[in-house]
């Protein structure tokens, strides 16, 4: 007979993947306790996605009180106040989080406030109670990176920059991948003057080629200032601000600066290691397809495993896992073709293989558009709009999909699902377009820019069903793109 320290699960980590992991075990009839030492909702809800996105709508208002003129509406201005965003913020976060816990209490799982420690495969402490389950899952996250140049320490991350009150006069953004786009544009949108250093040519390695440099060109015309191609040295914090000292003497300085070269995984403190459960190079754990550690009974799922660092991903690993364990059905997940969005200002979206992926397995054909959008023109703005579409040039199905513009992470979304399903170049071509709408673009991609011959040999059979492979390979285990600086 159980004692009430034991459950069926126990979940560290009430992010996004631990609490749909437990909410669906629970409705499956386990008993399960979640731990979580902070807030619950983890990053994306509490420091990421959702505050970084209201920041993202406040500063697009930038644009389009600009655009409101050219449609024919006189005396519109406006000026920021930041302390009333921040509080605006404050409030809609504590709403959500009280949302999570109801989800939590409703859903009958216990939720335990404090850091958790692995003592055994089947045993954990929480705080000075120790607590038992057969299955325990690691969902603990990621956090901001400090270590890749002496100073960076000295910075904000991505945590502090959601709580600002102020918008600094000047601002350095060091790296060149997700974070740092999106808050060097956010940041600008809201008036601050940015400088943007990484270390590659272009910014977002990792993604396809023509987008990053259709990104690096809005980037400048927004305003930022882009310094790229230099190694850094050190950041240095004086009274008047920042200075960041690159590898070829050059110094860039700033009133504030913004450490944004990466996240590593939140793997110490928890007993992990001691445990016995394995940790990659990265210090991710180390999983299988159907998240398990090498230690039986345990578990990881969502950042901490470095696979698709998305909060989508994290709760649809949370939720097969729970499927598998106690639902009675094995449920994978599918980490090919895993739609993701930038949102800087224009956003982007991406939906599988880069057109360098596509050519090492095979022909491709590549449909490409760039334009300015009905209202941007008409206002005289000069914000564009890049569509590609990668095809495989023997059969004709869709590889890749690429947008940077207005509404780009909604397009995507909803062409994600033809990828999924294995759409055709021929398939978009009979869809009847929605006029008028930048969407619509993709519809009427006839002819293609270029034709690329395979970088590699072709393979024997079918070259459909090898890409087929090829993705599942290439794509199942792969780490989140973007480059750290």
């Amino acid at each position: 007979m159980f004692t009430t320290d034991h459950f069926d699960l126990i979940v560290i980590g009430a992010g996004s993947g631990g609490v749909a992991a437990s909410r669906r075990a629970a409705a499956h009839g386990a008993r399960v306790l979640i731990a979580e030492p902070d807030r619950v909702g983890g990053t994306c809800v509490m420091r990421g996605c959702v505050p970084k996105k209201l920041m993202m709508y406040a500063a697009g208002f930038s644009r389009e009180l600009h655009e409101a003129q050219g449609f024919g509406w006189t005396g519109v201005a406006g000026r920021f106040e930041m302390a009333r965003w921040a509080d605006a913020k404050a409030r809609e976060i504590d709403r959500l989080e009280d949302v999570y816990r109801r989800l939590l209490a409703d859903g009958g799982v216990e939720l335990v406030p404090g850091r958790a420690r692995l003592l055994a495969p089947d045993q954990v402490a929480i705080g000075g109670r120790t607590v038992r389950a057969n299955r325990v899952l690691i969902a603990t996250g990621a956090a901001p990176a400090s270590g890749a140049l002496p100073g960076l320490d000295l910075a904000m991350t991505s945590n502090e920059v959601l709580d600002l009150r102020a918008i600094p006069a000047t601002l350095l953004v060091i790296g060149g991948g997700y974070i740092a786009v999106e808050f060097a544009s956010i940041l600008a949108g809201l008036g601050a003057r940015v400088t943007l250093a990484y270390r590659d040519t272009l910014p977002l390695r990792g993604f396809d080629t023509d987008l990053r440099m259709h990104l690096a060109q809005a980037l400048g015309e927004r305003g930022i200032m882009l310094a790229p191609g230099v190694g850094m040295r050190v950041l240095e914090r004086h009274a008047t601000g920042f200075a960041l000292h690159r590898a070829d003497g050059s110094v860039l300085t700033a009133a504030a600066a913004l450490n944004a070269t990466g996240r590593h995984p939140n793997t110490s403190e928890f007993g992990l290691e001691e445990a016995g459960v394995q940790l990659d190079a990265r210090g991710a754990v180390a999983v299988d397809v159907d998240s398990r550690t090498n230690v039986p009974g345990v578990w990881a799922i969502g950042d901490v495993t470095n696979r698709k660092n998305l909060t989508p991903v994290a709760i649809a690993e949370g939720r097969a896992f729970a499927d598998t364990e106690f639902g009675a059905r094995s449920v994978r997940v599918d980490h090919r073709n895993v739609a993701s969005a930038v949102f800087t200002d224009p956003p982007v979206a991406t939906i599988g293989w880069s057109e360098a992926e596509a050519v090492h397995h095979g022909p491709v054909d590549v449909y490409e558009t760039d334009f300015r959008p009905m209202k941007t023109a008409f206002a005289g703005g000069n914000m564009r709009t890049y569509m590609k579409v990668v095809v495989d040039g023997l059969d004709g199905r869709v590889l890749g999909v690429h947008m940077i513009g207005t509404d780009a992470p909604e397009i995507v979304q909803s062409l994600a699902v033809a990828l999924t399903c294995g759409a055709t170049k021929h398939d978009l071509d009979r869809t009847v377009a929605v006029h008028p709408t930048a969407a619509e673009e993709f519809m009427l991609l006839r002819e293609p820019t270029r034709r690329r011959a395979a970088m590699v040999p072709a393979m024997a059979g079918s070259m459909g069903a090898s890409r087929s492979a090829s993705m599942s390979g290439a794509m199942s285990g792969a780490a989140m793109p973007g480059a750290a600086i």
